[in-house]
């Protein structure tokens, strides 16, 4: 159980919860000597997963790129586009953060992605990419045809990432990798704070999977993860 990024301490989390989704490697490429030092200052057996850096990703347009680092923007990166260069460029941003020793990558790609042309450049880059420890969380458009989202799920063999009080997942997997954003209307309710009943929910959802990974992505983050950890393990 863990949260997506650091909202209190490193000491704090490091011994109250299991894991941490580093939100940094996805804003910049990331430095290998602070992912060395940040994996060297955490205890034995804590998990650090990764979301997966936008410049693969997102489209240059996003407004988010302007703050990218140790990047420069070219026409055939971003987007999942199985080109050379957005190849590369996920190879060197996978041995970047190889010294934190990631248990799992997570792609999180824009509410504007979903036309045809992204879902098949999507399909071509995780048959290249895909493995058990990668996982896809689409959002927006995508899902206006969940079965072309299936197919890239069943034929890459990639973990869909997914909120269970939301939806059901599109494809099985040896892991669960869940992303938590709060419930509302919308796809993200970042003020809300889950509920003994919520998760008590989301823990039946889970119950008897071996290898599942819960990641609070709210303001209470810390303390729902805290708070759900207790249920899971009782």
């Amino acid at each position: 159980m863990g949260t997506c990024g650091f909202p209190v301490s490193r000491a704090l989390i490091f011994s109250t919860l299991d894991a941490v989704e580093l939100q940094e490697t996805f804003y910049s490429m990331p430095d290998p000597n602070k992912m060395k030092r940040l994996r060297n200052n955490s205890p034995e057996g804590f998990e650090f997963t990764v979301k997966v850096f936008q410049g693969i990703t997102h489209g240059q347009e996003s407004p988010t790129m302007r703050r990218a680092r140790n990047f420069k923007p070219q026409n055939d990166l971003g987007k999942l586009k199985p080109s050379k260069a957005n190849i590369e460029l996920w190879e060197s941003f996978y041995a970047a953060v190889e010294p934190l020793r990631p248990s799992f990558f997570v792609f999180q790609t824009p509410p504007s992605f979903g036309t045809d042309v992204d879902m098949k450049n999507a399909l071509e880059f995780f048959k290249i990419t895909g493995n058990k420890r990668i996982g896809w969380e689409p959002r927006g458009i995508s899902f206006k045809n969940t079965e072309v989202l299936k197919k890239i799920f069943e034929e890459t063999g990639i973990v869909h990432v997914y909120d269970p009080l939301r939806r059901n997942p599109l494809a099985n997997s040896e892991i669960l990798y869940i992303r938590l954003h709060g419930i509302g209307n919308k796809d993200t309710n970042y003020s809300y704070r889950y509920t003994e009943g919520d998760l008590k929910e989301l823990n039946k959802k889970i119950l008897g999977k071996s290898q599942v990974y819960v990641m609070f992505n709210n303001i209470y983050m810390f303390e729902n993860a805290k708070e759900f950890k207790e249920i899971y393990n009782n």
